[in-house]
């Protein structure tokens, strides 16, 4: 089950395209997050999902607010994607121990070993003020993540 609003967001740390560590925890206090679980780098509606977060990074990621998108795919893996599509924030590998994190938010398949298509916004205090989870074919609706931001400010 998908963690819920209000609900305190499970920690991590895990390393993004660059193999640096990046930890939820650190943004707690100074930024709210969007955390982003997505199926695979390279598939056709997770670049375009993951490119209209790029195109529209001032609300996605800015002084109140960081993104953060998560998946399988090894940091290797995500750097090369991060270069040729040009995403600037960070893409972060729940590669090993394979969708432990995933896990934990409750939107990993067993049945396939990847990310469903989870969306949490976490506000400053680490609490999920607002959650979906659509099935992998589907792409996520920006405009709601946008509306539960400005619900924050």
């Amino acid at each position: 089950m998908p963690v819920e609003a209000g609900q305190e967001a499970p920690d991590f740390e895990l390393r993004d395209q660059h193999g640096q560590l990046v930890r939820l925890s650190d943004y707690r206090g100074t930024r709210n997050v969007v955390l982003v679980f997505y199926p695979l780098a390279f598939s056709r509606v997770c670049q375009g999902e993951l490119c209209a977060l790029r195109d529209e990074g001032d609300v996605f990621s800015n002084d109140d607010t960081q993104m953060l998108a998560i998946s399988v795919d090894s940091s290797a893996v995500l750097r090369r994607w991060a270069q040729d599509q040009g995403y600037d924030f960070p893409l972060l590998a729940d590669f090993w121990p394979h969708g432990e994190v995933a896990r934990r938010y409750g939107v990993f398949d067993d049945r396939l070993g990847i990310a469903l298509r989870g969306t949490f916004v976490i506000d400053r205090d680490g609490i999920v003020r607002w959650t979906t989870v659509n099935a992998i074919p589907d792409a996520r609706d920006n405009d709601e993540v946008k509306h539960a931001l400005a619900a924050l400010a």
